[in-house]
């Protein structure tokens, strides 16, 4: 058990009654204590809960949609938590306004793609340093990034060398490099009792909006509302498929260096389409 009276000492006065364990940390522990939503795990996961405080804040600067306040993040002994705003949320609400409020905080941009720190999608290492072109930070940074991590488990495509090759003819040029989520999955959003959206586990860099719209789509879990109103205020490409598909090839890569199954074939055969 989490060392509770040692955090609430870094956070200011505690909340009355007692931590109790709940669900939504995914591979961590999470509890709630009062108005507390407190993540732990082993000392290690220290840097990926500074990067998750790091991205929330960024998203929370825009001022565009509501994400968990951010009250401190540490390690206490050999425990590293984070501790947010706890938040109770539905998995339905106002799509539109989730959509409206996605299109405008792609609207904060920044003059290069990536971000002033590294962070993490899911577990895995995430680099960012900042790029001036966007063909090569995703083929670099991204697509090429997790073939290397593949590669060391073992796990050798033999279509990434000709793919990497194409792919940044196969990308635009000079997109907006907008603010994203980075990690925007049914999972990752949520609704409060009056339909407000709200975002969370984020991965942020600047890149092309468009990486976390093919997201939506990638697991599903995003209704019409959403996407006219999105659409209403940043049009799709007129190649939106075949972007979606290269974008989520970043995706399902991921998954195979994280879950195994079948994303190593499924990411094989889109390598394969796209050559």
């Amino acid at each position: 058990m989490p060392d509770f009276h040692a955090i609430a000492r870094e956070l200011g006065p505690r909340p009355s009654g007692q931590p109790r364990p709940v669900s939504g940390g995914c591979i961590h522990d999470s509890y709630r204590w009062g108005e507390w939503f407190i993540k732990t795990n082993s000392a290690h996961h220290a840097d990926p809960f500074r990067a998750e405080a790091e991205g929330l804040r960024a998203l929370a600067a825009v001022g565009t949609i509501r994400v968990p306040v951010v009250l401190g993040h540490g390690l206490t002994g050999d425990t590293a938590w984070l501790a947010l705003e706890a938040l109770d949320l539905a998995s339905s609400g106002d799509e539109a306004a989730l959509g409206e409020q996605l299109a405008a905080l792609h609207a904060s941009t920044a003059d290069v793609f990536g971000f002033p720190h590294d962070n993490y999608l899911g577990s895995t290492p995430q680099p960012n340093h900042p790029t001036a072109s966007w063909p090569g930070f995703f083929r670099d940074q991204r697509i090429g990034h997790v073939c290397r991590l593949l590669r060391r488990q073992g796990n050798v495509i033999p279509e990434s060398d000709a793919f990497l090759e194409v792919l940044p003819q196969l990308l635009p040029a000079d997109p907006p490099a907008s603010l994203l989520h980075g990690d925007l999955w049914a999972g990752n959003k949520g609704f409060l009792s009056d339909g407000t959206p709200v975002l969370f586990d984020p991965a942020v860099y600047h890149g092309d909006a468009e990486t976390d719209l093919a997201m939506t789509r990638l697991f599903g879990g995003f209704g019409p509302r959403f996407y006219q109103a999105y659409r209403h205020h940043r049009p799709a490409p007129d190649d939106e498929a075949t972007l979606h598909g290269l974008y989520n090839l970043h995706h399902l890569l991921n998954h195979a260096l994280l879950f195994g199954g079948g994303y190593l074939a499924q990411a094989r055969g889109v390598m394969r389409r796209y050559l």
